[in-house]
């Protein structure tokens, strides 16, 4: 395996944490556990599907599980050569046609985790594409005994990845190891314990909090405590993509920015490419990496999971990794939103019953 001299290692790079995912492959002697919302047909995915057939072939215990939707350009000739190898592939809560398609199509398995051998975890924001190569993500890899804590979630959602209907505290149950906390969602409209966990955080600022997202669509509550920060004197940051790769999300957020900004709120829009990083800093002492978005449908709709802490390594390189970003980032002009153009407004009035699914 490629060199790391730290126990965490923080990658904004698809192609240096993709080197990394494959030197731990590569040296896995009992298993390899893979949870991902989408695996590419392509050369990044054919990449990581060779390595892990390689390594079922030499008796590894290999278990891939991938959500439905974001893995529907994929068929069973794609996986053949694991299969075959004794690897195991499994595709998350197939869409049913039934009265409830409208919502629960949405409900999707969005977490991401490559676990090996009980001692590295890979948790973050990116998913195994080449689409995504050249995107700016958030993936930590951890070299520590906690992997037996995501190994346990992992061998659940593997155990329920066809079953419609679930008990929902006993699956979101937040999992507690030193000084690590990992907290999931599954999908349901009252419990949503990521979202209250970030108003909680916010709630409990006293000087900065600095939100990385891909997708900024907040619920009241975060938008609450948000603007209460900034009342207390907090310094509350924003950072985002300048344009995303959802179009349709970038129209609809333009209507929160222009009165979240008017309260204090400080907004940074990145120009380099497209920012794909999940993270929250608080007061940098405690931070927040993982696959939830900062909007309703990771909130409400998505299997969820992030990791909080308070190690001082982890933060000084999320720290590094916001600095860089902030950087590449240009300030909201509230100006020319106030200015941009009528038709901008009517799409955005058009698509706020719809910011739930987005």
């Amino acid at each position: 395996m490629a060199s790391i001299n730290h126990p965490y290692h923080l990658f904004s790079n698809p192609e240096l944490y993709y080197r990394s995912m494959l030197d731990g492959i590569n040296d896995a002697v009992h298993y390899i556990y893979i949870e991902t919302f989408r695996l590419g047909r392509d050369a990044v995915g054919e990449q990581f599907i060779d390595a892990l057939a390689e390594k079922a072939k030499q008796g590894v215990e290999v278990k891939l599980l991938i959500d439905y939707w974001g893995g529907k350009a994929l068929d069973d000739a794609f996986f053949k050569k694991l299969t075959e190898a004794g690897g195991e592939v499994r595709f998350f809560e197939k869409i049913k046609f039934n009265t409830d398609i409208f919502t629960r199509g949405h409900r999707r398995n969005h977490r991401k985790l490559l676990l090996i051998d009980d001692k590295i975890t890979f948790i973050g924001s990116s998913n195994l594409t080449g689409y995504n190569i050249k995107w700016r993500e958030s993936v930590l890899r951890m070299e520590d005994s906690i992997t037996t804590v995501f190994k346990k979630i992992f061998l659940q959602d593997f155990r329920i990845y066809k079953k419609y209907v679930l008990n929902v505290v006993y699956y979101s149950k937040k999992e507690v190891y030193n000084n690590f906390e990992i907290l999931r969602d599954v999908p349901n409209i009252a419990v949503k314990k990521i979202n209250y966990r970030f108003v909680k955080l916010i709630n409990e600022a006293k000087k900065r909090v600095v939100i990385e997202t891909p997708y900024f669509l907040p619920g009241y509550l975060p938008r609450k405590a948000m603007i209460n920060a900034v009342k207390r004197g907090v310094e509350v940051q924003v950072i985002m993509p300048r344009q995303s790769d959802v179009n349709i999300v970038d129209i609809l957020r333009n209507k929160y920015l222009g009165p979240l900004a008017k309260s204090g709120i400080q907004f940074l829009l990145y120009t380099k490419n497209n920012l794909h990083a999940k993270l929250m800093l608080i007061d940098d002492n405690t931070f927040v990496i993982g696959s939830s978005n900062f909007d309703y449908r990771s909130f409400r709709y998505m299997f969820e999971i992030v990791l909080i802490g308070h190690e001082v390594s982890i933060i000084n390189q999320i720290k590094s990794h916001m600095h860089e970003t902030i950087s590449g980032s240009a300030p909201f002009n509230y100006d020319r939103w106030v200015n941009r153009p009528f038709i901008n407004k009517i799409f955005e009035w058009f698509l706020l019953p719809f910011r739930h699914y987005l």
